[in-house]
């Protein structure tokens, strides 16, 4: 089947565990929303960061380097800047490294060579990254070894505690109280797979017992959310000022039994999660700056993917076959060139 063919057919499911269903039109109030989103796009043979305003209008290039691939934007708390990932090279020579530049894309400054996913942390002054395992390429998102510190304000960078028994993460994501990093392992550290708490400034390391990947921790509150699978997306409760957290009350499903959807990301206030959402694939090594993988990882051209927004506002169950767009889900972006880890860029004054 032509994967383009399977964007038009959303069959989407978003069930909501709460009390009340009045958001109403989802458009007009991502219209109404202040704070922008950021993310990757495959733009004329060349991986881009694009911006745009919440409802995915006046969206324009931020980078704008035709002969720089630059990905996996991840915007600073208090909206000053975005840390994200370059590649430079091809093959197995490629170098992926992390930089951080500011939020209108100029003053950029590179954190370090071999370099991967990196996140902020709650007072926007540090950047988690974690070092490539061997310095040949992989394309793999587990392909790291440790976990390091960024200060951004003395450019230096220091390893975490116990950085010498971290083994095969990705997707770190600070709580916002400043305690833990969610993010996955897959086989390290005595583990197959799973999702995992570290203790921030400690040893402590938990398995919070879901299925899964790519945790992101809300940025106002105890909550998580995390894709369950290829085709769903979850949200549920956290004690996160806990010293054993666990993961409790299920708050949002988001389910799509045709495409696949990854890469959930909170909006500052949560109020909102947006997602990348299209066919399956492997990618299209035709394309230039891109590799050979699933179609959700960082780097792997994904043909027909865009970029949704749903509401996480409290209300009774609802289960659709078909959600209503504009009121149950928002597609943010439209022309599906490999759009991709959407982050949310807070609004300064």
């Amino acid at each position: 089947m032509n994967p383009a063919a399977l964007i038009p057919s959303i069959v989407l499911t978003i069930i909501f565990y709460s009390s009340s269903n009045s958001f109403g039109t989802l458009k007009s109030k991502l219209e109404q929303n202040t704070h922008k989103i950021v993310h990757e796009a495959y733009h004329e043979g060349n991986w881009e960061l694009f911006i745009s305003n919440a409802d995915g209008s006046k969206q324009r290039n931020l980078t704008n380097t035709p002969k720089i691939n630059e990905l996996y934007p991840q915007c600073s708390p208090d909206g000053s800047k975005i840390c994200f990932l370059v590649d430079t090279g091809t093959g197995r020579n490629t170098i992926r490294s992390a930089w951080v530049m500011s939020r209108d894309g100029k003053d950029r400054v590179k954190i370090s060579d071999h370099a991967r996913q990196p996140c902020w942390a709650p007072d926007s002054k540090k950047i988690v990254w974690l070092p490539q395992e061997y310095k040949k390429w992989n394309v793999v998102d587990y392909y790291s070894n440790g976990l390091m510190f960024y200060d951004v304000s003395t450019k230096k960078s220091t390893p975490h505690p116990i950085s010498d028994k971290i083994r095969h993460l990705y997707n770190p994501s600070f709580s916002s109280n400043g305690k833990w990093i969610a993010a996955t392992v897959h086989a390290g550290m005595g583990f197959n797979h799973a999702i995992l708490l570290i203790e921030a400034n400690g040893s402590k390391i938990i398995n919070l017992g879901i299925s899964g990947c790519r945790p992101c921790l809300k940025p106002n509150g105890n909550q998580i959310t995390w894709g369950s699978g290829d085709h769903t997306i979850e949200v549920a409760d956290i004690d996160l000022d806990s010293n054993n957290p666990k993961v409790g009350k299920r708050r949002l499903m988001i389910r799509d039994k045709v495409n696949k959807i990854y890469h959930s990301e909170w909006s500052p206030e949560g109020k909102y999660i947006t997602f990348s959402r299209g066919p399956n694939g492997k990618g299209d090594l035709s394309k230039p700056s891109t590799y050979q993988g699933a179609c959700e990882m960082v780097g792997v051209f994904a043909r027909g993917w865009n970029i949704f927004s749903v509401p996480t506002a409290n209300g009774t169950e609802i289960d659709f076959e078909t959600a209503s767009p504009g009121k149950d889900y928002y597609q943010v972006s439209k022309n599906g060139l490999s759009y991709k880890e959407a982050d949310w860029l807070h609004q300064t004054k």
